[in-house]
Order: C-alpha cells, then sequence, then structure tokens
C-alpha cells in the first residue's frame, strides 16, 4: 500500500461500455476520490472503456484472451502489466471474465467488483434480470472483496432501490446503475483512506457514522 499521503494506484479492468470507470475517472478529477488510473486493460478491443481511457489520457491496454492458451497464461499477462505498472488496487468494471486462483494469490484482497444485485441474492451475469423476474420488491447494487467464489466475497457497501410495478428490467438496470456510480468510487475512496477492516466475511469500516435505524416499504405501509 501507498503512504495515505498519496493517490491509490489503481488498475481498472473492463471489457464493455466503461460507465463506471467513467464515474472514477470524474470523481478523481474533481478531487473527491484520492487515487490515481495506472492502467486500463481490456480482453475486448471494441470495449468503449478503452476509448474513455484514451480520451483523458490515460494508459490503455487490450489484451484478447483468445491469444491465450489458458485462462491461467491470461491472468499472469494481466499480473505483469498490472504490476509494472505498481498497481495497488485491482477495480472489476465490467470485467467479463472469471479470474483463477493465480490472479488472485497475486493481489489478495486488493481485487474489488460491482455487482448489480443485493449479493448474496443474484449472484452471476444478468443480476438485474434475475432480480426483476423473481418478483423482488427492492434491488441495488453490491461491491465487494473478489474471492474464489462467483460474487461471494466480503461485502463492502450496499445501495438499495425499488421496484415499481411499472418497471422494466432496462428501467430497473438504469435506476440501480445511477446508484453503481455512487457507491464504486466511495467503496474505492474508503480503501484508499485505509478505513477497511476485513475479518472473515465481515468489511468493517473504520470512522463512518451509522446510518439511522430506518425502514423502507414497498408497497408504502398505509396507516400501520
Amino acid at each position: 500500500m501507498a503512504n495515505m499521503a498519496d493517490p491509490l494506484k489503481l488498475g481498472v479492468l473492463v471489457s464493455g461500455s466503461g460507465s463506471n470507470l467513467q464515474s472514477i475517472i470524474d470523481n478523481i478529477e474533481k478531487g473527491s476520490l484520492k487515487a490515481s488510473i495506472q492502467v486500463v486493460i481490456s480482453n475486448n478491443p471494441d470495449a468503449f472503456g478503452i476509448a474513455r481511457a484514451q480520451k483523458h489520457g490515460l494508459s490503455a491496454v487490450i489484451l484478447k484472451h483468445e491469444d491465450f492458451n489458458s485462462r491461467e497464461d491470461f491472468d499472469l499477462e494481466l499480473i505483469k502489466i498490472l504490476k509494472s505498472n505498481k498497481v495497488e488496487l485491482v477495480v472489476l468494471a465490467g470485467f467479463m471474465r472469471i479470474l483463477t486462483p493465480v490472479f488472485l494469490k497475486a493481489f489478495p484482497q486488493r481485487i474489488i467488483n460491482i455487482h448489480p444485485a443485493l449479493l448474496p441474492s443474484f449472484p452471476g451475469t444478468h443480476g438485474q434480470k434475475m432480480a426483476f423476474e423473481y418478483g423482488v420488491k427492492f434491488s441495488g447494487c453490491t461491491v465487494h472483496f473478489v474471492d474464489e467464489g462467483i460474487d461471494s466475497g466480503p461485502i463492502i457497501i450496499q445501495s438499495v432501490v425499488p421496484v415499481y410495478d411499472n418497471d422494466t428490467e432496462e428501467s430497473l438496470a438504469a435506476r440501480i446503475l445511477e446508484q453503481e456510480h455512487r457507491i464504486y468510487p466511495q467503496a474505492i475512496q474508503l480503501i484508499a483512506e485505509n478505513k477497511i477492516k476485513i475479518e472473515g466475511r465481515k468489511v468493517h469500516i473504520k470512522t463512518v457514522e451509522k446510518i439511522p435505524p430506518v425502514a423502507l416499504y414497498n408497497p408504502p405501509l398505509a396507516g400501520f
């Protein structure tokens, strides 16, 4: 880890549009997130996230997974690039690859991901779709550390959104994405400030005020 006076050095991995990457960039540029993006890497040469990185003058690397004989070989090259850029925290921002134990061991408790559902419910791909089809009244998003399971690592922060009767899968996904753009930079800032301690499955946040003991209802209570 860097000295607390230094920005936290990030390596961001993307496979698609990179909207969460953009949120991180925006928060760094306006000074609310004390971090620096050392490199952006994509396994997809057509990922718009690469164009976003280049627009902001960031180092961007395309690493096509089909050019490698195995997942481990691909991950070893990822590790090489990230280490050469002195990356301290790996940020998965829509990176559509399952990382191997080789990669996880190279960055222990230094890899985070954002998932568009309230984990541990609806892990895996299409979390919004699964929640919508299940008929939940609340959904949301989760930032978590990455372990060897599927979206199973310790949870850092979550945001909750209501699901309305007239929602579509797309409208719910848009509401969740808006919250992703808020909580992902916050999670990174907590790590940058050394405010996170992991004990087993629990992530303890130092010196953060408790939220009020409120309850949410959907649909709203009517006189009860």
